[in-house]
């Protein structure tokens, strides 16, 4: 990589201006440690998942998580950069084929996105079985009320570029999407937003279940459009999506240092 220090406006509204040096380590940080917070809140399964962010320097490649480690496993210097078609430019470990074609596709879709994850976390898949959009049923739901997709087919694993682009096309320029019979997935103008989004996104999924569970006792109340939209603008900022990532930031950090190793 290159060793040339270039002064950069980083997406966000508030961020600092960073070095691309500095940036690339701010970016490969927050990416371990959201590894490390999905590995905290159970949302491993297997060889399944995965985080990726953006270079700085290179916008067409990409860092992401070595094939088969354990989110909880996990160090800044495991990271391997990748382009589009999955050939690794930095790094010796093997790459999900499913993280090349999915990330690829929104990475090449979404120039605005720095940061995107894809679990298969259980309240996630379960609600995306329903092939149905969230309802702002809470003031937490309101974050993706209108700013969020439905891929309503299910395609296999996606190991292929099509699926991928299918998959980039349901997200579109939303924060997030709901894959029928698979997951769901979340983008970001910073890995920190990204990752809030998600841990947001699946409590919201598991309170919809709960709520239409409850659903003898009567059926759920959404709130109104108006006031989710108002509400979505209040709280659904790239700029809230990044400090909601600040306090998972200073406990993993504070309980597995050695992720910024």
């Amino acid at each position: 990589m290159s060793e040339r220090s270039v002064r950069i406006r980083n997406y966000t509204d508030d961020e600092p201006v960073r070095s691309v040096e500095e940036e690339r380590l701010h970016r490969k940080q927050r990416l371990a440690a959201g590894f490390r917070i999905f590995a905290k809140f159970g949302f491993n399964e297997g060889v399944a998942g995965h985080i990726t962010a953006r270079d700085p320097e290179h916008p067409e490649l990409f860092w992401v998580n070595p094939f088969a480690m354990h989110f909880g496993r996990i160090k800044v210097s495991d990271l391997v950069l990748v382009d589009g078609q999955g050939k690794v430019v930095e790094g010796d470990a093997r790459v999900n084929r499913a993280a090349v074609t999915i990330h690829g596709a929104v990475h090449e879709a979404r120039p605005d996105v720095v940061g995107c994850a894809h679990a298969h976390s259980i309240f996630g898949k379960t609600w995306s079985t329903l092939g149905r959009l969230l309802q702002p049923l809470s003031q937490d739901d309101c974050v993706f009320y209108e700013d969020h997709g439905l891929y309503a087919d299910f395609g296999g694993a996606a190991f292929d570029f099509e699926e991928g682009r299918r998959i980039a096309a349901a997200l579109g320029d939303h924060k997030a999407a709901i894959l029928r019979n698979h997951g769901i997935i979340t983008a970001g103008r910073s890995v920190e937003e990204c990752v809030s989004w998600f841990v947001k996104m699946e409590r919201s999924c598991q309170e919809h279940l709960l709520a239409y569970a409850a659903a003898a006792a009567g059926p759920p109340i959404p709130i109104d459009p108006e006031t989710a939209r108002m509400t979505r603008e209040d709280i659904g900022r790239p700029a809230s999506g990044r400090n909601s990532f600040r306090p998972l930031w200073e406990m993993i950090v504070a309980e597995q240092p050695d992720l910024l190793q």
